[in-house]
């Protein structure tokens, strides 16, 4: 999973998730500018940065997203951070986050580095401890469902979709976010569809499917919201194999897919027998 680009798209567009992971009133996000920051004359490149927009007592937060063990992530970072620092001159003071899916992950050598950690410089978060999806904030949540397992990611991301369109009441933030629960799913689902996905999930626009498209040209207005939910029950259909391809079980998939097992079971002997 291109985990580096997801959270990326996911600070920018949702500020105010960050400074939730971090402890910190989420609208002090208003006050931040979010981006990507290569240091010149070198081959690094800090993951992002949030940079405070006004001179005041605010201050630099360094973003490091880390899904692979490196042993040398610290020596690499802190050369990027005070390359930065020494290039730019900021008037702020700096902090580090790391983002690691759980901690066993973080191998990194710390003993050159010793005083960042002890004065409170760096700030490390393990995805896996942050505790169970229903009782965080909504944004914290998505995050987690970058580590989700498989099985478990269908269910998830229903729930997740719920509370959107519970818990988010402007549209356009709506939708970026329901479009960023989506991606997570393609990346977790290479061998679906961003059409299935979004159609499964209900959270794509399902008369770009094929079925829905052959459909239309002998629609009549009447029975349109009949032949969406034939779309959507179509497209749960097919993807049954998929789902028992990656070893889930006929009650996993129903749950997850909003079918009955009877369903599920159907399915996966059409596919057998086809």
């Amino acid at each position: 999973m291109k985990t580096d680009s997801i959270f990326y798209r996911l600070f920018q567009e949702f500020p105010r998730i960050f400074f939730e992971l971090i402890g910190k009133p989420p609208e002090e996000a208003n006050a931040y500018k979010f981006s990507s920051v290569e240091i010149k004359q070198t081959s690094f490149r800090i993951d992002g940065v949030f940079l405070p927009q006004q001179e005041d007592e605010q201050i630099i937060y360094f973003v490091e997203v880390q899904f692979q063990s490196d042993d040398e992530i610290y020596s690499r970072l802190f050369s990027e951070i005070c390359l930065y620092l020494r290039q730019n001159k900021p008037k702020h003071n700096w902090r580090a986050v790391l983002i690691y899916p759980t901690r066993s992950t973080d191998t990194g050598d710390t003993k050159h580095y010793r005083e960042f950690f002890d004065s409170g410089r760096v700030t490390r978060i393990y995805l896996d401890e942050l505790g169970d999806a229903e009782s965080l904030p909504l944004g914290i949540a998505t995050i987690k469902l970058v580590i989700e397992d498989e099985k478990t990611a269908i269910a998830r991301a229903r729930e997740l979709i719920d509370r959107t369109r519970l818990e988010i009441h402007s549209p356009p933030q709506q939708r970026q976010l329901l479009q960023l629960i989506e991606t997570i799913l393609v990346y977790k689902f290479l061998n679906m569809s961003r059409e299935e996905i979004a159609a499964m999930f209900e959270i794509g626009d399902l008369k770009q499917t094929r079925f829905y498209q052959e459909a239309k040209k002998e629609l009549r207005p009447e029975v349109e919201q009949e032949v969406r939910l034939e779309v959507e029950q179509e497209v749960r259909l097919e993807a049954v194999p998929r789902f028992l391809a990656l070893g889930l079980t006929v009650e996993q998939i129903a749950e997850g897919l909003g079918l009955s097992v009877e369903e599920v079971q159907s399915a996966a002997q059409n596919q057998q027998s086809s």
